[in-house]
């Protein structure tokens, strides 16, 4: 209980300072992290490093990643309540009442409630989407998946996801799965777009068209 009391401390004294752009963390704080498998950068970031040491801790890693997808679905899902979250002329405090309801009602943890206070507090809960995908990042790398996200022009079929699937998994290390995410955009015209781990590659037809369009500029 002790510890969990530090770590509610901890995320509560987390702290956006406008000039600097960055989180005021004693060197004795950060000595008392459990330091996350992958480091990201970014206001989210913090938080979603924040919050994994203290459920590292408190062996509650996969507690808190399920209740802040929950509660980022439920915003999402919302207009009203996504309205009254974002919306920074909303008062704090009623923010943060919010907050403790809804945390009664899912039945939260402590330590997914104190950051949903914490970012109230601090007027960021407009990032409560962008906290929630680098925590994801976080557990994949903790349970060594490489996430891949594969755009394309039309739905692939059975055969061609296969296909991509063998391909993938060919640049992994080992220990390391494949977690894979399609999406369908029209407007690639054919071809794909790839983002694997820290790479992005645009392979599809509108990219092409505009290089050769912006090569014809060039030379005219």
């Amino acid at each position: 209980m002790a510890a969990l009391v530090r770590d509610c401390r901890y995320l509560r004294k987390i702290q956006f300072l406008s000039h600097a752009r960055q989180f005021g963390v004693t060197s004795v704080a950060r000595s008392q992290l459990i330091k996350p498998p992958i480091h990201l950068f970014g206001i989210e970031g913090r938080y979603a490093h924040a919050v994994y040491s203290a459920a590292a801790k408190q062996k509650q890693l996969d507690k808190v990643e399920a209740e802040l997808d929950s509660v980022d679905k439920l915003i999402k899902g919302n207009a009203k309540l996504s309205d009254f979250f974002m919306n920074p002329s909303t008062n704090k405090k009623q923010k943060q009442a919010a907050i403790t309801d809804l945390a009664k009602e899912k039945t939260l943890s402590d330590i997914t409630l104190n950051l949903l206070t914490t970012m109230a507090e601090n007027n960021r809960l407009k990032l409560i989407s962008s906290v929630n995908s680098s925590f994801g990042k976080l557990m994949s790398a903790t349970r060594g998946e490489v996430r891949c996200s594969v755009t394309t022009a039309k739905e692939l079929d059975s055969a061609n996801l296969k296909d991509l699937q063998s391909a993938l998994k060919s640049f992994l290390k080992t220990g390391e799965t494949l977690k894979l995410e399609t999406s369908v955009d029209t407007s690639l015209i054919g071809g794909m777009v790839v983002s694997f781990g820290d790479k992005h590659i645009d392979m599809s037809i509108a990219k092409k068209v505009k290089d050769i369009t912006n090569a014809m500029k060039e030379s005219l």
